[in-house]
Parts: structure tokens; sequence; C-alpha cells
């Protein structure tokens, strides 16, 4: 058998562990090679599957393409409010974590972002780092979690059983008493989608009650910054 070439290589991993680092050897090769980017995507497209990637993101992961999912799930998965079987309070609990980690983690992207570009000058005006996830991403204390939502969300028992759940699923990770952004997270939510509907919607009043305002990015404040 002759060996696996790159895209082979990265399109099996990512089949078999479902997300990759963006520091993976061959996932940075292959986020400035179109060529191997091309391939890798065309041999998942293959088996209709597509290349998931965000720069805000420090992962990348694979998801369905939309016209294999009515094959795998048909008309009734369809239908459902997710196709990885996670109770409504599960999704409930799911929004509320992307609410408090991802919202706030973008307001601190794009706020270093446009203080590393301010000192650039002109001759880098195209260049824009952006900040890793794992260095601006808050972390969600699980006794304030509690105490601020656990009557919502099924109490201790209830809330328990789905933050497994959802890390088990790759969104959340846990560290000691605190829950962290786990590789999917700001992958498999749409967040031009999801985010208006949080900021102008009840829900963005519900956690600022909670104590939990939450903003735009371009209204970061210069705090975030100098963290």
């Amino acid at each position: 058998m002759s060996p696996l070439d790159d895209s082979q290589q990265l399109a099996a991993q990512l089949l078999a562990r479902r997300w990759l680092p963006r520091s993976h050897p061959l996932v940075k090769r292959a986020l400035i090679d179109t060529e191997l980017w091309n391939q890798l995507g065309a041999r998942l497209a293959g088996v209709g599957l597509q290349l998931v990637d965000n720069v805000h993101a420090d992962h990348i992961a694979v998801a369905l393409m939309r016209p294999a999912e009515s094959a795998v799930f048909g008309e009734s998965g369809l239908a459902a409010n997710n196709n990885l079987d996670i109770p409504r309070d599960g999704v409930a609990l799911l929004v509320i974590l992307w609410s408090l980690i991802v919202l706030p983690k973008r307001q601190r992207q794009v706020a270093r972002s446009d203080a590393i570009h301010a000192g650039q000058g002109e001759m880098f005006a195209t260049d824009k780092p952006m900040p890793q996830a794992a260095s601006v991403a808050p972390l969600i204390s699980y006794r304030s979690l509690l105490a601020d939502f656990g009557d919502q969300l099924g109490k201790k028992l209830r809330m328990d059983t789905n933050l497994k759940l959802l890390e088990r699923h790759g969104f959340i990770t846990r560290r000691g008493e605190d829950i962290a952004e786990g590789p999917l997270l700001d992958l498999l939510i749409d967040y031009d989608l999801l985010a208006p509907r949080i900021l102008d919607g009840a829900l963005g009043d519900v956690l600022a009650r909670a104590g939990h305002p939450v903003s735009r990015p371009d209204e970061a404040e210069q705090q975030d910054i100098d963290d």
C-alpha cells in the first residue's frame, strides 16, 4: 500500500478525531497552501463532508454538507432542534455558555487585533493578526453558572448531566471548577446568525439581569486591550 499524501492524512485524522488544532503541522500547512486546502476539501466533499474553519477559533473541524443531512438524519432529524440528541435544556445551556464565552472572546480578539494593527503602521495595514482563542476566552465559574441559571436549567442534577454531554461533544472543556471553550464551540454555531438574536433579543436582557451583560465586538472596552 502506498503511503498517504498530506490531504489523505489530514482527512483521515479529521474523520477519526472530529477536530484538529490550527497548530497541527499539517493544518498549519493547509491554511497557507491553497492547493492542499482544496485537495482536503475535495476529499471530504466526496463523502458528504465539509471543512469548518474560523479565524476566531483555535481548531478546524468537519461537518455534514447540507445535501448530506437528509440522507443521514432523514426528515425527522432535520426537523429536530439539533442532530446530536442534546435535550432542550442542554441546548439552552449551550446557548448561554456560547454567549458567556464566545461573545466576550470576540470582543477581546477584535480589540487586541485592532490595537496591534494600529501599532504596525501603514506598511502592514493588511496584516491584522487574530489573538488565539485560548488567550482571550473567559473561564466560566461552575458555581456562578449554577447560582445564576440553575433554576432555569433544571437545577444541579440536570445541569451536571448536560455539561457532561456538551463536554463529550467538544463544545466545552472543564478545568476544575471552571468551564472553558471547547474545540467546537466557535465552529459549529453560526456567530452571524446567533449573535444578533442574543444581543438584540430577550436572552441579552436575561444575561444582563444575571450580571453577565454582553455587547458587540465593536463596543469592547479599552480594558480588554490591557488584560
